[in-house]
């Protein structure tokens, strides 16, 4: 990912668009920031736009040095700002878009954990590279109405056809539920409704509302049979535990659960048949649905999809830990059980704040 996002950055010859949560003052940042300023001293155009809370590590001399080679750079809603206390809206995509030309998409921050060391082993994550000029277009486009604040535009769901070999139809869907867009849960609701053999979903912080579990649970009476790989290893104990909460639940209704232990999993991606993939920023849990600013892309292209699937169930089988109901009684106390129920409401009780303050504050937005 890091190597294609340098070069992306490295032959880009007029416009760069940058959108990301995390942009962290490390060996990786650094490495990302070097190759902007290169850009910038070649006259590309480069609009930097970090989330206020998730790049909040950064200080304002690594933010000035990058001003000073002329790139813009937008801190979007800070907790504190002059009329307003936002908690749960959060610029949660991490979307490049160089030129009109190629643009790259995932959940992949820019820091250390996410590339890895030589000591310590990258976090599981996933992006999409496309390179399709119709669609680089239109995602410029959107990346340009939240940089500068175009609050009224076209709701538009970006679609196109792309050949590769045979026609793959790539969709651009995004989650701003205060811009009244609620593309990517409707997506998730909609795959996994609609799968007729298998759904693979790799997904971090999984705290899913009741519409999306009782779509899982539907779907695998009907047969269906759906595989969660979620992570083993929390780098928030807190919703660690409250996902844990919701194991025994998910394994009573025929979900197959499996732990990934070899670093944080951080990635956001689903198989559907081996035929449709989607794969973004988008975490199944409250905040992604209905306070963070998310975009995923949707892939209808069977090469793409069984690969991807291949992917994931070689990691099921070679790299996951399957979780049953008789290891979760092998390894849970009473007081275990406790805390995991107090954990989960504690973590869906902070989601509904989070997300209800700036529900409240943009409620009149059109």
């Amino acid at each position: 990912f890091f190597k294609r996002l340098h070069k992306i950055i490295s032959e880009s010859t007029k416009e760069i668009h940058f959108q990301t949560y995390i942009f962290e003052n490390d060996t990786t940042g650094i490495y990302i920031a070097d190759a902007l300023k290169a850009a910038a001293d070649r006259n590309v155009k480069i609009y930097l736009l970090l989330d206020g809370y998730g790049s909040s590590s950064l200080s304002n001399k690594f933010i000035k040095d990058l001003a000073k080679h002329g790139i813009n750079v937008r801190i979007f809603s800070p907790f504190f700002s002059a009329n307003s206390f936002y908690i749960g809206r959060r610029l949660h995509h991490k979307v490049v878009v160089a030129d009109e030309r190629v643009s790259l998409i995932g959940g992949i921050n820019i820091g250390n954990r996410y590339r890895g060391t030589d000591t310590t082993t990258a976090w599981l994550d996933y992006a999409v590279e496309i390179k399709n000029n119709e669609t680089a277009k239109d995602i410029q486009q959107v990346c340009r109405n939240l940089y500068f604040k175009k609050k009224r535009t076209k709701r538009k769901k970006i679609t196109h056809l792309i050949q590769l070999g045979s026609e793959a139809r790539i969709g651009i869907i995004r989650n701003d539920w205060l811009k009244r867009k609620n593309e990517i849960s409707e997506a998730y609701i909609k795959s996994i409704r609609t799968s007729q053999t298998e759904t693979i979903i790799a997904g971090s912080y999984f705290l899913p509302g009741r519409r999306l579990l009782n779509t899982m649970k539907k779907s695998t009476r009907k047969g269906v049979k759906i595989k969660l790989i979620l992570s083993g290893i929390a780098d928030v104990p807190l919703i660690k535990r409250a996902t844990s909460y919701l194991y025994t639940s998910l394994l009573e209704n025929d979900i197959e659960l499996y732990e990934w232990n070899k670093s944080v999993l951080h990635g956001k991606v689903a198989v559907k048949d081996g035929e449709k993939s989607i794969i973004g920023s988008f975490n199944l849990n409250h905040l992604s649905s209905y306070g963070s600013i998310e975009m995923n892309v949707e892939i209808d292209f069977q090469e793409f999809s069984k690969s991807l699937a291949a992917n994931l169930n070689d990691l099921i089988v070679t790299q996951c830990e399957q979780v049953t109901l008789e290891t979760i009684k092998k390894r849970r106390s009473f007081f275990t059980n406790l805390l995991n129920w107090i954990s989960y409401r504690i973590v869906r009780l902070a989601l509904i704040i989070a997300t209800y303050l700036p529900h409240r504050r943009f409620k009149n937005y059109r």
